[in-house]
C-alpha cells in the first residue's frame, strides 16, 4: 500500500477547528489577486466553480460559483464550467496532477483554470528553527511543516495535466508577529497546522518549541522584538485546449528573417 503525504482526516479536523475562530487573511489576499487577474481577461464567465478547503469563505467572494471541497475526487461534472478556481489548497493534495486533470476535465473548451497555492519559500524561517531545535534536543528530524513545491516544478504540472497556454507566477508575502508562538497559533486558526501522514503522533515536549522560538528570534527577529514570517503564493494559469487558441508555428516555417524584421545587421559567428 502506497503511503500518502497528507492525512485527510487530520486535515479536515484542523480545518473544522480553525472555523471556530478563523484567520483567513491569506485567503482574502488570494481572492483579491484572483479577482485582479480575472479583470484582465477579456472574457465573461457564466459557470464558475471554486475548489477550496474553506468553501464557505469562497462562496461569499464568488456568490455565483459552485463551491466544492478539495476532496481527492472533485465533485465537478465534465465540461460543466468555463472557469475553475483551485483556491489555496493544492499544496495539501496527495495527487496534485490528478487534481489539475480533474479541473481541466470539468472545463468546457477554452475554459480557464486559476490555481493558487503555497510555494517552497513559505514558512522557511519556522522550518529552519524547528529543524535546528529538534536536531539540538533529539538528534534527528521529524516531518513538522509540509514540503511545498518550487515554481518551476509547479508550472510543469500544468503541461502534464494537459493545459494550453500555461503560466506560473509568484507573490511573496512577508508578515510580522509578536513571537513565534503567535505565528503558530495563527497557523492553527488558518487550518494550516501539521496534517502529514508521517507527523509525530506523541505530544511534543514544550522544551522543543521553546528552543525553536529562541532560535527563530535569534536568527530572524528584528530590532523591535517581532519576528517575520514568509508566505509565498504561487499562481498557476491554464486554458482548456480549443482550436481557437493561438498555436506556435512549426519550426522552420517562418516566412521572414528576424534580422529583416528588426532592420538589424547580422554579424556572422566565427567557426
Amino acid at each position: 500500500m502506497i503511503q500518502t503525504l497528507t492525512d485527510r482526516s487530520a486535515l479536515n479536523r484542523n480545518r473544522q477547528r480553525a472555523l471556530r475562530a478563523p484567520e483567513l487573511f491569506l485567503h482574502e489576499t488570494a481572492a483579491d489577486e484572483i479577482e485582479d487577474r480575472l479583470s484582465l481577461v477579456k472574457k465573461s464567465f457564466t459557470a464558475p466553480a471554486v475548489v477550496s478547503g474553506f468553501p464557505e469563505f469562497w462562496q461569499n467572494r464568488f456568490p455565483d460559483a459552485l463551491c466544492t471541497p478539495d476532496d481527492d475526487t472533485l465533485a465537478l461534472e465534465p465540461q460543466s464550467h468555463d472557469l475553475v478556481i483551485h483556491a489555496l489548497c493544492l499544496h495539501w493534495a496527495n495527487d496534485p496532477v490528478g487534481q489539475l486533470i480533474q479541473a481541466r476535465r470539468a472545463l468546457r473548451p477554452d475554459g480557464l483554470m486559476l490555481t493558487v497555492l503555497f510555494g517552497g519559500e513559505t514558512l522557511h524561517e519556522l522550518r529552519i528553527a524547528l529543524a535546528q531545535a529538534e536536531s539540538d534536543l533529539l538528534g534527528g528530524l521529524s516531518p513538522r511543516i509540509l514540503p511545498m513545491g518550487e515554481i518551476r516544478d509547479l508550472g510543469a504540472l500544468l503541461q502534464r495535466a494537459g493545459f494550453a497556454l500555461p503560466v506560473a507566477d509568484t507573490l511573496p508575502l512577508r508578515t510580522s508577529y509578536a513571537s513565534p508562538f503567535h505565528l503558530m497559533r495563527e497557523l492553527r486558526a488558518m487550518g494550516e497546522s501539521n496534517a502529514m501522514t508521517n507527523r509525530p503522533r506523541r505530544a511534543t515536549r514544550p522544551a522543543l518549541f521553546k528552543r525553536a522560538a529562541d532560535i527563530y528570534i535569534r536568527e530572524f527577529g528584528d530590532a523591535d522584538g517581532r519576528i517575520p514570517a514568509t508566505f509565498e503564493m504561487i499562481f498557476l494559469t491554464g486554458w482548456s485546449p480549443d482550436e481557437s487558441q493561438p498555436k506556435p508555428l512549426r519550426p522552420g516555417s517562418a516566412s521572414a528573417r528576424l534580422a529583416d524584421v528588426l532592420r538589424s545587421k547580422e554579424t556572422p559567428l566565427k567557426d
